[in-house]
C-alpha cells in the first residue's frame, strides 16, 4: 500500500469546547504541523487570541500561550485555512433539533452540512475531512455524498470519523493521555491511507496500541454508546439513591460496596442531583431517535428511561427543598453554590443548577448565586425566556460565597467545586436567617460538622440525623 502524504497543515472548523482543546494539544505535540482553528464568531476568536480564553479548562491556557503564534493560530479567515489544509477537522455544534422531523430528539446537522459545502466550494486540492463533532450513525455517509457530488477536477476527499472522548474539567489530561483514540474510515485502499495519515498525527504522543481503527459506522456509534453507558451508570445509582432515602440505607456505602466489584468498578457511581453537560442528554436523545427510526421501539424506550430518571432526580431534589422549608419558599432568599454542570469548567449547558434555579424561582424564591467560573451574563442568559418573573428583581450573582449567604434561608450545593468543601460555614451560618438549611446536591460536604454548627442538612441518598452532638452544646464550639 502506498503511503499517504504527510499531514503538514491542519484546519479545525469550530473553536469551541472540542475543537479548541483538541487542536491546541495537537499543535503542542506536533510542532512541525501548522494548526489553524477557525470560527465565524469574531468575539470568540478574539478571546482565543487574548489573555482571557473563551473556555476554562485546567492546563489549556498554558499550552495555548506556549504555541500561539508559532504553529497554532486562531482566525476568522475560514476560506484561507480550508484551502491550505491537508486535513480538516469539523468540530461544530450539533444541537438537538427544536423543529420539524425529529424535534426534541434528532441531532441538527445543518452546521455539518454547511461545512461540507464550504469545503467542496473552496478546496483546490485533495483533503482528509474528519468528523470530530458528535453525529448520528451514517452522518459521514451524508458528508461524503455532499463532498463527492461537488468535487472539482483533481480534488478527492476521504471522510473519517474521529470522535472525542473528553470529559470537561479533565479534557487536557484526557488528550495528553487518552484511554484510546478511535478512527473510523472506509474499507478501501484510499480510506485506509487516510486513516494511516491521521493515525500518524496521534502516534507522535499516543502509543500505537491505543489507536483503534474501525469502519466509519462503528466509530460513530461508539461515541453515542460510550456516553449512553456513562449516563446510564449515573441514572442507575441515582435510582438507588431514592431507594436508600426510603429505606434508611446510605447510597455512598452502597456505591462503595458495589464499586469494589472488579466487574463494575467505582467510576460514575457518585449519586447527585443529576447529570448535565452538552453530550449526555443530546446523545441519548439521538440514540432514542435512531432506534425509533430503525423500528426498534424497545431499544428506544430503554434509553429514554435513562433520561427520565435524570429528570426525576432533579425534580425530586427541587421538591425536597420546598417541602423541607415548611412547604413555602415565597420571598425567601436561597443561596445556590455552583451553576456550571460540573466542577473545573464554566460550561452551563444542561446544568442541573438551571433546572433547580427555575423551579425555585417559580415557587417564589429569591436567588443569590455564586460560581467561581460562571459570570452573571451567562446565568441570566440561562434563566431567561421561560419564567414569569423579572429576573433582575429576584436573582443576584455574587462575587464570593459569603456575600451570597447574607440574609439567606438555605444553601443549595449544585456543583461539586472543591472550594465548597473548605468554606467557613460557621461564618455563613452567622449571616443567615434561622433555621438555616443546607441541601447538598453533590454529597461533598461534612454533614456532621454542618449539623453541629446548627444547620438542618439534607442530601442525596441518605437520611441524616439533624441533631447536634452534645459535645457541641457542652463546649460551645462549632468544630
Amino acid at each position: 500500500m502506498k503511503a499517504y502524504p504527510k499531514v503538514s497543515k491542519i484546519c479545525c472548523i469550530g473553536a469551541g469546547y472540542v475543537g479548541g482543546p483538541t487542536c491546541t494539544v495537537i499543535a503542542s505535540k506536533c510542532t512541525d504541523i501548522t494548526v489553524t482553528i477557525v470560527d465565524i464568531n469574531e468575539s470568540r476568536i478574539a478571546q482565543w487570541n487574548s489573555d482571557s480564553l473563551p473556555i476554562f479548562e485546567p492546563g489549556l491556557e498554558e499550552i495555548v500561550k506556549s504555541r500561539r503564534g508559532q504553529n497554532l493560530f486562531f482566525s476568522t479567515d475560514i476560506l484561507k485555512a480550508v484551502k491550505e489544509a491537508d486535513l480538516i477537522f469539523i468540530s461544530v455544534n450539533t444541537p438537538t433539533k427544536n423543529f420539524g422531523v425529529g424535534k426534541g430528539r434528532a441531532a441538527d446537522l445543518k452546521h455539518i452540512e454547511a461545512c461540507a459545502r464550504l469545503i467542496a466550494d473552496h478546496s483546490t486540492s485533495s483533503k482528509i475531512v474528519v468528523e470530530k463533532s458528535t453525529v448520528p450513525v451514517r452522518a459521514a455517509e451524508s458528508l461524503s455524498r455532499i463532498l463527492k457530488a461537488n468535487t472539482k477536477p483533481g480534488v478527492t476527499y476521504q471522510v473519517l470519523s474521529n470522535p472525542e472522548f473528553l470529559a470537561e474539567g479533565t479534557a487536557i489530561c484526557d488528550l495528553l493521555n487518552p484511554d484510546r483514540v478511535l478512527i473510523g474510515g472506509e474499507d478501501t485502499e484510499e480510506g485506509q491511507l487516510a486513516i494511516a495519515a491521521l493515525s500518524s498525527v496521534y502516534e507522535v504522543w499516543v502509543p500505537k496500541e491505543r489507536i483503534i481503527t474501525t469502519n466509519t459506522w462503528s466509530s460513530e456509534l461508539s461515541k453515542l454508546t460510550a456516553n449512553a453507558f456513562l449516563a446510564q451508570r449515573i441514572s442507575s445509582i441515582n435510582a438507588i439513591s431514592a431507594v436508600c432515602e426510603a429505606t434508611g440505607a446510605d447510597v455512598s456505602e452502597v456505591a462503595r460496596a458495589i464499586g469494589m466489584d472488579t466487574r463494575l468498578g467505582p467510576k460514575f457511581l457518585q449519586s447527585s442531583v443529576g447529570f448535565g453537560g452538552s453530550c449526555f442528554q443530546k446523545d441519548l436523545l439521538n440514540l432514542v431517535y435512531i432506534s425509533e427510526c430503525l423500528n426498534l421501539p424497545e431499544v428506544a424506550e430503554y434509553w429514554q428511561q435513562v433520561l427520565n430518571m435524570n429528570e426525576f432526580q432533579k425534580s425530586r431534589f427541587a421538591k425536597r427543598i420546598v417541602e423541607t422549608m415548611f412547604n413555602t419558599i415565597t420571598n425567601k432568599k436561597i443561596t445556590l453554590l455552583g451553576f456550571a454542570f460540573k466542577k473545573n469548567t464554566g460550561d452551563t449547558r444542561e446544568s442541573p443548577a438551571i433546572y433547580i434555579a427555575k423551579y425555585l424561582l417559580e415557587e417564589g424564591a429569591v436567588l443569590q448565586i455564586y460560581d467561581p467560573k460562571v459570570d452573571s451574563k451567562q446565568v441570566f442568559a440561562d434563566l431567561s425566556g421561560t419564567l414569569s418573573v423579572n429576573l433582575s428583581e429576584v436573582v443576584t450573582v455574587s462575587k464570593n460565597p459569603y456575600d451570597a449567604a447574607v440574609g439567606s434561608h438555605a444553601i443549595v450545593v449544585c456543583t461539586e467545586w472543591d472550594e465548597f468543601t473548605s468554606l467557613d460555614y460557621e461564618r455563613m451560618y452567622s449571616r443567615m436567617l434561622k433555621p438555616a438549611f443546607v441541601f447538598d446536591g453533590r454529597k461533598i460536604l461534612n454533614h456532621k460538622k454542618l449539623i453541629d454548627i446548627g444547620f438542618h442538612v439534607e442530601t442525596i441518598g441518605c437520611k441524616l440525623n439533624n441533631i447536634a452532638s452534645s459535645f457541641f452544646f457542652q463546649n460551645g464550639k462549632h468544630w
